[in-house]
Parts: structure tokens; sequence; C-alpha cells
């Protein structure tokens, strides 16, 4: 059984989605089509990378991930986009080359990466390339066709601009990148970021007001009361503030709670002995 995820700007207010699933169930009636999201702001190829990257490990070998997102090629001189198809860990993922491919491998490298630069030929594909291009290419991947015999191969991708976290002697200076849908902060700092530090090192995480603070890092949202902020490192591993149960408890999350946006910083403070007079002087 073939497994296809889904990652589109599409939202469900219109038939675009219904429009490419029935598509696909054309071309694979047997298919096992999952959603990831249909959510994903409007172009933002960065969202659409964190998405997928977060949940693609969790698939098997010989998935196919469609990723709907700023998907319109271009043929413009100098400016040229083309639909990509990368293969990584045994998995395949099929997008326009417009900067999800740099933002979804992150630091690292492709197994192989293709352009269909044939695309320039068919115009009944320049509009709607998700659903009149990009299902057509899942197909010729699942029928076991080369790459190397529809594509370009291909030894480069565009890269989105995705900022990182500045880490200095004693701090890390991060950003929000996602919210989810309890209001919960998804910073670009990651448990790897805190482990060149060392183990048992005091710190403080800061952000918005200097009386959010968070001085620990705890295994699951329960284990703090109901209501009270918690850092967790979550399953992706990345650094993330919540309030536990915040969302139910009528207060929104902590994105509301705190008032913060995407793109707003987060920093990391670390206080090995010594380094401080005393838990004043660390604000």
């Amino acid at each position: 059984m073939q497994i296809i995820t889904l990652t589109t700007d599409n939202g469900y207010h219109d038939y675009y989605v219904a429009a490419i699933k029935g598509k696909l169930f054309q071309a694979f009636p047997a298919a096992h089509v999952i959603d990831v999201s249909h959510g994903i702001t409007p172009f933002n190829i960065r969202e659409a990378a964190f998405q997928l990257r977060s949940c693609f490990e969790e698939f098997p070998a010989g998935t196919i991930h469609l990723i709907g997102v700023d998907s319109e090629p271009q043929f413009e001189a100098q400016k040229e986009r083309f639909p990509g198809i990368l293969k990584f860990k045994e998995q395949y993922f099929i997008c326009n080359d417009n900067g999800f491919f740099g933002s979804f491998l992150e630091e690292d490298f492709p197994d192989e990466f293709y352009l269909y630069t044939a695309i320039k030929t068919q115009p009944e594909a320049w509009r709607f390339t998700t659903k009149n291009c990009f299902i057509e290419l899942a197909q010729r991947i699942a029928n076991k066709e080369a790459l190397s015999s529809f594509c370009e191969v291909s030894r480069t991708y565009k890269r989105a601009f995705d900022q990182k976290p500045a880490i200095d002697q004693l701090l890390i200076r991060g950003i929000v990148i996602h919210i989810d849908s309890f209001g919960n902060l998804i910073t670009n700092i990651t448990k790897s970021d805190f482990e060149r530090f060392g183990n048992d090192i005091p710190f403080i995480i800061k952000y918005q007001k200097k009386e959010y603070f968070i001085d620990e890092i705890s295994p699951t949202y329960n284990a703090v009361s109901q209501g009270e902020r918690v850092a967790i490192f979550n399953s992706s591993g990345r650094l993330e503030i919540a309030i536990n149960r915040g969302a139910n408890a009528g207060f929104g999350g902590a994105s509301k709670l705190f008032g913060m946006r995407i793109g707003d910083p987060v920093h990391v403070e670390f206080t090995p002995q010594g380094s401080k007079e005393n838990i004043q002087s660390l604000f």
C-alpha cells in the first residue's frame, strides 16, 4: 500500500484539498493518504518545512510527501523555479524548488535531488501544480521509474532564510518559530544547543517580561501544576514553552498569556558557579 502525505496552504474553506485527493485516488485507488496540515500560512515554506520535518521520520520507507505551498513554477531567467524531487532517508518529497528543500533539510544533505524541467512544455501543469503535476510525479515514483529518466539531477537547491540561534559564551539567543494549536511556543533552540554547555549548569530561560522566566526543563507538561508555565524539549528536540493545560483553562495558552508571537526572542542564559553574585544579578 502506497502512503502519500499532503502538506498545503489550501485550507478547508474551498474545494482545493478535495480536488487534490480526488486526483490522487484516480492515480492511486488503494493509497493511504495522510494530511500533515492544510493550515500552512499562505506561501510560508518555512512553516511547511517545520511541520513535515517534525513528523516525517514516523513514516515508513517509500512514503511520498507532496508539499503544495507556493507550488507554481517560474520560468523567468535567473529566477527559475521548477518542481523538485528530494530523496532523503528512503522517502520522497515533491515540492517546488522555492526554498522548501533547504529549510527542510537544515544541516543535512539529500540522498538524491532532481528538478522536473519538462514542465516548461506542459502549460496545463503551470496552474494548480500540486494537482496537475505533483501527483503524476508521485505516480512515476511509485511505479519504480528511475528519477533520472524523467528529471534532471541537480546538485543545488534553493534555500530560504532560516534564523538560527546565536550562541555566545554563556547565552543562547533564539526566537519563537511556531505556535501550535494549544498556544505552545516552539523555538529554534534545540536540545543539542543546550548540550554544548554541559550538564547540571544552572540557566534562566527569559522571554517577554522578566517575571516570566523558567529555570528548569521538565520531562512533561504535567510535571508542573495546571496553569503553571513549563519548558520542555518536545518530540522534535526543540525547546518549547507552554502553560500546562492553559488552552483548556481558558487562557488561550502561552502565546496569549505572555503576549508572544512568531519571531519574538527567547534567550537562555547559563550561569556556571561563581559567574553571578546572586539571583537578582541574573536580571
